[in-house]
């Protein structure tokens, strides 16, 4: 079965373009112009992945995502005009996987599609489980997936990555720059601000799930470390 992409976006002629150069690579795309039909949607029939534009009729791509992600870690990557840093992290701090500012190429937003999927998904390799860096949590690289005590995390690939990042080297510090490195390598374009957004994601489901302790510190002025 062709992966699911759903392109939300009210310029039309961009939307079909956008449809057109995903079927040339074998996805199922299909469009929305509204962002209220695009939530209900989203909530009959979850695509695999959510090319999302932020200004649209009915509800803004960014009330879309943040409702979304209530419930939700399917991969999304804005579509945006709007260039400035802040509006790009307040979509990362809401989750969002990556981002793209508009004028853009078809190419690049493919691209952009293949590696975000690529993340989001589980890969074959020797399902090998990494030894538990503290007590209760278990990471399943293979299965890209987080659990404490048996109870599974609701993390992005985002977060998945930092977690696995810094509890593959425990009492390693991390700077922002290398955890950039580690989640964003092909996006060159993307603030080291990013990483606090999702860092700060990150330890609130940590915290939430394991009240009585706080794997990941933060150094200041230096970065982040994940202690035992």
């Amino acid at each position: 079965m062709s992966t699911r992409i759903l392109v939300v976006e009210d310029q039309t002629d961009l939307a079909e373009i956008l449809v057109d150069y995903l079927k040339r690579e074998g996805f199922a795309a299909t469009t929305i112009a509204d962002g209220d039909q695009a939530m209900s949607e989203l909530r009959r029939s979850p695509p695999d992945l959510l090319l999302l534009d932020l200004m649209l009729p009915g509800m803004d791509g960014l009330s879309i995502l943040r409702e979304l992600r209530k419930t939700s870690t399917l991969p999304v990557i804005l579509v945006t005009a709007k260039v400035e840093e802040v509006d790009r992290l307040i979509g990362l701090e809401l989750g969002a996987d990556d981002y793209v500012c508009k004028p853009y190429s078809p190419r690049e937003v493919v691209a952009r599609v293949k590696t975000v999927l690529r993340r989001s998904r589980p890969v074959a390799d020797t399902g090998a489980v990494l030894p538990a860096p503290t007590s209760g949590l278990d990471i399943d690289p293979a299965g890209w997936q987080a659990s404490i005590n048996g109870k599974r995390l609701d993390l992005t690939p985002k977060e998945f990555q930092l977690l696995q990042a810094l509890a593959a080297k425990p009492g390693r510090v991390f700077s922002r720059g290398q955890l950039l490195d580690a989640i964003y390598e092909d996006n060159l374009d993307v603030s080291e601000r990013a990483v606090d957004s999702h860092m700060k994601n990150l330890r609130k489901k940590l915290a939430q799930a394991m009240p009585d302790a706080e794997p990941i510190r933060s150094i200041y002025g230096v970065g982040f470390v994940f202690e035992r």
